[in-house]
């Protein structure tokens, strides 16, 4: 399998189009000059969604007071 990018535009193709496909189709492809061989990781970039690790601001809690604690604390045992 071969990765293959249009490097000239057509009707049917939008320039920077990425396919992958058979060897021998890419090779007759490339020959005719609207399309050019290109990295797999270029591939994979064009059509898989990249994951953004969003960090989420969390708010801090609003303060309790240590008798407030001790309680919580007191009714968690109690479960």
């Amino acid at each position: 399998m071969k990765c293959i990018k249009v490097i000239k535009q057509a009707k049917s193709y939008e320039l920077g189009e990425i396919r992958r496909m058979d060897d021998l189709e890419a090779e007759s492809k490339v020959k005719t000059g609207y399309w050019a061989f290109c990295p797999k990781s270029e591939w994979k970039l064009a059509t898989r969604k990249v994951k953004v690790n969003q960090v989420v601001n969390e708010q801090p809690a609003e303060e309790l007071s240590i008798e407030e604690k001790k309680l919580k604390r007191k009714k968690n045992d109690k479960k």
